[in-house]
């Protein structure tokens, strides 16, 4: 953390983000795990700097590392609060693409910051737009997927609305068979996500 708070003070976010567009692909990395370090830290430099616009390239890179790790980027900008509402506005259609990725690291990171970013509204209702709903049901559907529990907790935001609500009822079975996971966390958030899709008005 100290090391990410040098480089933030030094100002060296601006570089890092030239670099990438530039850097061989094994530089990039290194250059995303710095990025990712960083923006746990703090976003608002990085987001003046036109990093989502940057990262949103790096997601459809042809390196399952490189867009998995622009992806956890992501998710670490999302943490913040400025940070869900650029993520909201430019880079959830990509992220749900994601989700499908043959890379199940890709698909762990992308489930991951739009979680983070479906905690607003507004992303909530571009996640819809985008048919987040099915791919995240096959990843909850999958035992051994990375993004299980990023998934369900992002159905179970996408359920407070009404329109997914509606989807959703016709898949609890989904829900329920995640109650018997060994994943402690995975059981809670499945009888969390039930209860909220079986709310009434």
């Amino acid at each position: 953390p100290v090391g990410a708070v040098g480089i933030l003070h030094a100002g060296l976010i601006p570089l890092l983000l030239f670099k990438l567009k530039a850097e061989s692909d094994e530089i990039q990395e290194l250059i995303l795990d710095t990025l990712s370090n960083c923006l746990h830290v703090e976003a608002s430099e990085a987001l003046a700097t036109g990093t989502i616009t940057i990262l949103k390239e790096k997601l459809t890179h042809s390196s399952a590392a490189i867009r998995s790790k622009a992806a956890w980027v992501l998710l670490e900008i999302s943490t913040h609060l400025e940070g869900k509402s650029v993520v909201c506005e430019e880079v959830i259609p990509v992220l749900v693409s994601l989700l499908e990725d043959t890379d199940p690291e890709v698909q762990a990171s992308a489930t991951g910051a739009l979680m983070f970013a479906t905690v607003k509204p507004q992303g909530r209702f571009s996640a819809l737009g985008a048919e987040a709903i099915p791919p995240l049901l096959k990843l909850v559907a999958e035992e051994t997927s990375k993004a299980r529990l990023s998934a369900i907790k992002t159905l179970t935001m996408l359920a407070e609305l009404p329109e997914g609500r509606r989807t959703l009822l016709d898949h609890t079975d989904t829900f329920q068979q995640c109650l018997n996971d060994p994943c402690e966390a995975v059981k809670r958030a499945a009888k969390i996500a039930i209860s909220v899709i079986k709310w009434k008005p």
